[in-house]
């Protein structure tokens, strides 16, 4: 899949691990030693706590990019299972919109492409996207998702979008699934 990563969606990935970097510094002291996080990080949960107002959110933000640094998924992964943040299931609920949407936008330009061309556009329009999606998830069916996403681009009924983006999701959560089966 292209790793091309727009300026607003590492916006929205910041803001996420804010918020996580936020819930970290709302641990206590038990939850902070089982928590996997490096000991710089965790230097900076224990200055949060002495702070209010802006400065907490300017330490905050602080807290985030120092935890960048370290493993982020480790610590949505604590969260959703220590603390029941649902950070964890929103990140992958957005990273199944963002494939759903790469897919469905390179199909949108090779159809228009056809237009201009005087082509006919069919179900088997090449879709690099959607040929690295499956390999990166190979229990999707890449048959069903050109199907879906060929259908939708061309009647524009919101079912089709609605299905393409269950098979994604589904997808992403085996992903994760498996992730965790293998740890």
């Amino acid at each position: 899949m292209t790793e091309y990563i727009s300026k607003s969606e590492r916006k929205r990935q910041f803001r996420r691990e804010e918020e996580a970097a936020a819930e970290l510094s709302r641990l206590t002291p038990k939850d902070l030693k089982l928590a996997p996080i490096e000991d710089d990080v965790k230097e900076e949960i224990i200055a949060c706590r002495k702070l209010k107002g802006s400065s907490l959110n300017r330490q905050i933000k602080y807290l985030a990019k120092v935890m960048r640094t370290g493993d982020v998924e480790a610590v949505f992964t604590f969260l959703a299972e220590r603390k029941g943040s649902s950070l964890k299931s929103d990140k992958l609920h957005h990273e199944a919109e963002y494939i759903r949407d790469t897919i469905v936008n390179q199909a949108v330009e090779d159809q228009k492409g056809c237009l201009k061309e005087g082509r006919i556009w069919g179900e088997d329009y090449p879709a690099s996207e959607i040929d690295a999606v499956v390999v990166r998830l190979p229990w999707l069916n890449g048959g069903d998702l050109r199907r879906a996403t060929y259908l939708y681009v061309r009647t524009k009924k919101h079912t089709h979008y609605k299905e393409l983006f269950r098979m994604v999701k589904a997808a992403v959560e085996r992903e994760e699934t498996q992730s965790k089966l293998a740890k």
